[in-house]
């Protein structure tokens, strides 16, 4: 029989079901805030296992969301997915370069992905910037040149870019980059988990 819940209810019930499903196992908050939410949006468990968090990188990516930083996403798609309005609330603003004109005339002259200059693009923004990177991994693997030749420091990078060609290598990149990262291991994430876990830092109320 199909239930009938109150729309402010559906989430709620949601997230029981997957605390119930995860037979107690538990992660320190907010880091099971940013599991949960990984779950809610994709139904895979699997982020269970395979979200990896540098030192205290859910605290830190809290902690600069409440002090207004910027975001930048490789997608049009993870920029809509994030709740500007609460990111606003706080001071901050998320970024897409992905389709400016000057991006994609660059990529095509020098033969490389929009996502390589629209990383470029982003590095020069000011104040502590959070990269979501959903969906290119050339996207991680410049910001790990960056970060090489001192070019830019990523307040936090979420590398979370689905499919198959470098996927896993790029986030492997930069899990050994020094740089405070989450990672979702393995060939999983998307554009949808790249907002996803911006948001739950964002909806995030608790301590830190």
């Amino acid at each position: 029989m199909v239930e009938i819940f109150e729309p402010h209810a559906i989430e709620k019930r949601s997230m029981e079901i997957i605390t119930e499903e995860l037979n107690g196992r538990t992660w320190p908050e907010p880091q099971f805030s940013i599991i949960r939410r990984c779950i809610h949006t994709s139904a895979d468990f699997d982020y269970a296992d395979n979200l990896r968090f540098s030192p205290d990188a859910e605290k830190i990516g809290v902690k600069l969301l409440r002090n207004g930083c910027n975001i930048v996403t490789d997608t049009k798609m993870a920029f809509a997915g994030i709740n500007k309005n609460r990111l606003e609330a706080y001071g901050g603003k998320a970024y897409c370069f992905i389709s400016d004109k000057d991006v994609i005339e660059e990529a095509k002259e020098r033969g490389c992905t929009r996502a390589t200059v629209a990383m470029e693009k982003g590095r020069k923004l000011e104040g502590p910037t959070i990269f979501a990177i959903g969906n290119a991994p050339t996207a991680l693997i410049e910001l790990d040149n960056l970060i090489k030749q001192k070019k830019i420091e990523p307040a936090l990078i979420i590398g979370v870019p689905v499919g198959f060609v470098n996927v896993v290598e790029s986030k492997e990149l930069i899990m050994r980059s020094g740089v405070p990262y989450i990672v979702a291991e393995g060939r999983k994430g998307g554009s949808n988990i790249a907002a996803t876990i911006c948001n739950a830092m964002l909806y995030y109320n608790g301590e830190i």
